[in-house]
């Protein structure tokens, strides 16, 4: 089954053909970083790194870019607002921000090229619009003339008469249309600047991507062009503006938007306050991983409203399949359980949903769909221990752990009990055997204090899972603790 993907530009969805199969460009718009990256970002990041690896899965080869804008109005405006030196203030939420990536299991893009790093280029980009018309200077600013290029509106679907009643002017603006967007901007008394040839200034926002994303992809055509739903207008728009006026090409083939994060139905934005940093959510739960099993249960071009309730079903959801890999690795060290040979019948029963699971993906990355073949997976798993099919639970197993990967899922720790701990167990089930069920749970008690795990008996074995404790509940019951104190 070919890979389908909804493409924005043409509003429908369309068999994915890269340019140059099976080599994928990917781009996509990183962070800003004059603040902590909030779980919103992570949205963002977490989905594109996904598809980026579906897509290798699936046998592509992805060059994959992601940038990093490091100098804009925001981080001005921050720096002067802390009273810090601008670069200080990129260069710790850079950190920070790569604090975040390695904490979320978040692979680093082939190229994150710096805004800053590729200004020269940015210039000589600029020069080349003007000398094609398409850009002009006025007054050591320098403007995209939106009217020169007719495309434009195609990517947002807005008429160019509609966008022009909501833009004005503002009163020290040269340009000839309210629309027309800067390319470049005359910097103010100490401000961050650089030379030019029309004086010291720094490059407007959108045309970074536009030079850094050609630049890093070696190409004038993007297969793949991804970002935030926010940004289609204007970012994307004058991105295509810019790129497709200087080669006349098309700039991206498909274009990719994910869904907002919202809380209380509002977009979660820095701007607002009401968000949620990645740091503070890790300090809350630990585990990142509720989070992306949050992600996944809407498509990435959905919104997703965030709540503690759907956070704390998602660590259910991840417990449950903890509970299946701790019983797997439990009965895979009990020597008495005979190796009867993976059943034909078993086999296709799995290896159904696991084309399921394909059929899912390459349907534009329909990842709940995807997710609900891994909760069928686990329940069939779960099946197979019961009957003590141990070649079919392990076939399972890996189907499980090769999707987990996928999805930046972590496996679950191994269980590896001593051997007091399983002669225990056999015990047990001799005094079961002997019907002696008061020693029987005498044994499951001690097993269940000393090693944290409890027992689960099955119609072929006795097996057991870790205890784990819920991590909302207990962060809450911490709090009230501390609150009382």
């Amino acid at each position: 089954m070919p890979i389908r993907i909804y493409n924005s530009l043409t509003r429908k969805k369309e068999e994915f053909i890269p340019v140059n199969q099976p080599k994928v460009n990917i781009y996509t718009c990183g962070v800003t970083v004059y603040d902590e990256s909030h779980i919103g970002h992570a949205r963002s990041l977490y989905i594109f790194d996904l598809i980026r690896r579906y897509l290798i899965y699936r046998g592509f080869k992805v060059k994959f870019v992601r940038n990093i804008t490091d100098i804009d109005d925001k981080i001005i405006n921050r720096s002067n607002e802390l009273k810090v030196d601008w670069k200080e203030l990129v260069r710790k939420y850079i950190e920070r921000y790569e604090e975040d990536l390695n904490s979320l299991g978040i692979s680093k893009g082939d190229f994150e090229p710096r805004a800053t790093g590729n200004i020269p280029g940015m210039i000589k980009y600029i020069s080349a619009l003007i000398d094609k018309g398409y850009a002009y200077e006025a007054g050591g600013d320098v403007y995209f003339n939106v009217r020169r290029f007719n495309n434009y509106g195609a990517l947002s679907g807005q008429a160019i008469e509609e966008m022009r009643k909501g833009v004005r002017i503002e009163p020290n603006e040269l340009k000839k249309d309210p629309l027309d967007f800067a390319l470049w901007k005359k910097s103010k008394e100490n401000e961050p600047s650089w030379k030019s040839p029309w004086g010291l200034g720094r490059p407007g926002w959108h045309i970074e991507c536009s030079v850094m994303s050609q630049k890093f992809l070696s190409c004038d055509t993007l297969d793949i062009h991804a970002g935030g739903r926010d940004l289609i207008f204007p970012h994307h728009e004058n991105e295509i503006a810019q790129a497709e006026a200087l080669t006349g090409k098309p700039f991206a083939k498909y274009w990719l938007h994910h869904g907002l994060l919202t809380m209380n139905g509002q977009k979660m934005s820095k701007s607002l306050g009401n968000f949620v940093t990645i740091k503070d959510f890790i300090a809350k739960y630990v585990d990142v991983d509720f989070l992306k099993l949050f992600f996944l249960s809407a498509h990435y071009s959905h919104p997703i409203d965030y709540s503690e309730d759907k956070i704390e079903e998602a660590w259910k959801q991840q417990n449950s399949f903890y509970d299946f890999f701790d019983k797997v690795n439990i009965l895979n060290q009990d020597a008495r359980l005979k190796i009867a040979g993976l059943l034909d019948e078993d086999k296709k029963a799995v290896d159904g949903i696991c084309l399921d699971f394909e059929n899912a993906m390459d349907d534009d990355f329909n990842t709940p769909g995807g997710l609900a073949s891994l909760f069928k997976l686990r329940d069939l798993g779960l099946g197979f221990v019961s009957a003590g099919k141990k070649d079919a639970f392990n076939y399972v197993k890996l189907a499980i752990e090769k999707y987990f990967i996928i999805f930046g899922l972590k496996i679950a720790p191994k269980v590896n009990l001593p051997q007091e701990a399983l002669d225990l167990f056999n015990k047990r089930t001799l005094a079961k055997e002997m019907k002696d069920f008061k020693e029987a749970d005498r044994i499951r008690a001690i097993i269940e204090k000393t090693y944290n795990i409890c027992i689960s008996d099955t119609v072929s074995s006795t097996t057991a899972s870790s205890i784990r404790i819920n991590p909302i509940k207990k962060f809450n019951k911490d709090k009230e603790d501390k609150e009382k104190k």
